[in-house]
Formats: structure tokens, C-alpha cells, sequence
């Protein structure tokens, strides 16, 4: 697919690469030429130096046969205008903004563009990695209706098939991390003592469903 990036900082950089190497067809747009650079000689995309909301930019990038749009520059305001000409006035279908300012980014995912608060996301991946269940969502639809987050479990539901997790809690298990492997469980499936438990839930079920798995489970826990 053709995949426009605008931004070509670090994390654009990286993206255009990663994208590059499975084989798309990678447009890079920064208004720095010299931040080009980053891609190194072997990049085998293409880079327009330009504002990358400008929508001649955009044409000259190729954003009208796009097949998806990445605004990744280091500032909330532009990559949000530049991620609502893509999909507002081009119609491309996958688009997705950086944002740093998690407030703002409730509210663009309240307007159907996908966003990726970057702040919130670190830390929360350093939580995890430091040993604890994070607090916030891993994901949410764009409505922030539908979620998927990491849950405690207290260690009573070991044993336990998935399916009266599920119906105890109100949560679906959507993966578990089981021996430092992500695993996809079936219905049938038992938790093992160190499983990671990944759930998906309504956003309104989630704490909950928290409450629910972090006591030892309760038969009739769910009517």
C-alpha cells in the first residue's frame, strides 16, 4: 500500500523504515529537508519537502491514491490538521495522529481519527516493563466504547477456564502472556499461575471487571 508519513523525526524516521522494509510504498513529508537524512541512503522511498497539511504538498506526495497517512511531526496542532485534510478532504481511510496532549487526544478519537498520545503510552509501557499492571487502556475504539487492558488476577482464578472468567467478570480474555509468549486463549482454555491477562471489555465494565478478578471469584459474581 501507499502509506504518506508527515514527519521525519525519530519516530517518523523509524516508522518510514519499518514500512519501507515490509514492501510499501513510503512517502515522507517534513518541511526540514535536512531532517531527511535520518533515512539513510538505502531508504527506498520517496521524501517532498514541504508543510505537510498543505494540500498541494500533499497532491505532489500522492495523498489522492494514499492508501493510508501518518502525521508524526512533534506538534499536537499540525499533525491533527494534517490528519483531517487526509481523511476529510482526501478520503483516505487509515489515518492516525501523534498526539502529546492525552486530553486532546479523547477528543480527536471522538472525531473517528485514531490517535497515539505518545506521553501516556511511554509511561505506561514503562509501568509495565517495571512489573506492574497499567491503569489506563492498551487500546480503545474510536468512540472509547470498547477497550482492551491489562488486568490483575487474583491468584483463586488459577485453574479457571476462560469462559467463566468471562462470565464472572463481564470481560473477554483477548490474549494472556503466558511464559513470556503471547498466547490467544479458546473458551476452554485454563489461566496457569504467571499468565498476564489481557482483556476486552466496554469501557464502562472495565473497573468492574477489575474489582471482580482481583478477589477470589464469587459463583453468581455476574448477576
Amino acid at each position: 500500500m501507499r502509506v504518506i508519513i508527515m514527519g521525519c523525526g525519530r519516530v517518523g524516521a523509524g516508522l518510514a523504515l519499518a514500512m519501507a522494509d515490509r514492501g510499501h510504498d513510503v512517502v515522507v513529508v517534513d518541511r526540514d529537508p535536512s531532517a531527511f537524512a535520518r533515512l539513510g541512503d538505502d531508504f527506498a522511498g520517496r521524501t517532498v519537502c514541504g508543510v505537510g497539511f498543505d494540500r498541494d504538498v500533499l497532491v505532489e506526495a500522492g495523498i489522492e491514491s494514499a492508501d493510508s497517512f501518518a502525521a508524526v511531526s512533534s506538534g499536537d496542532n499540525s499533525n491533527i490538521i494534517a490528519a483531517r485534510v487526509a481523511r476529510e478532504t482526501f478520503g483516505v481511510d487509515r489515518v492516525v495522529a501523534r498526539i502529546y496532549d492525552q486530553k486532546r487526544a479523547a477528543v480527536y478519537e471522538r472525531l473517528g481519527i485514531p490517535t497515539v498520545a505518545t506521553v501516556p503510552w511511554t509511561t505506561e509501557r514503562f509501568i509495565t516493563a517495571l512489573g506492574e499492571v497499567p491503569g489506563a487502556p492498551l487500546w480503545h475504539d474510536p468512540t472509547g466504547a470498547l477497550v482492551i487492558a491489562q488486568i490483575a488476577v487474583h491468584e483463586d482464578w488459577i485453574g479457571m477456564s476462560c469462559a467463566k472468567f468471562q462470565e464472572l467478570t463481564g470481560a473477554r480474555i483477548a490474549f494472556v502472556h503466558r511464559l513470556g509468549r503471547p498466547m490467544l486463549p479458546d473458551p476452554r482454555s485454563v489461566l496457569q499461575i504467571g499468565d498476564e491477562v489481557y482483556v476486552a471489555t466496554p469501557a464502562a465494565n472495565l473497573d468492574s471487571a477489575r474489582a471482580v478478578a482481583a478477589e477470589p471469584p464469587v459463583e453468581g459474581e455476574s448477576e
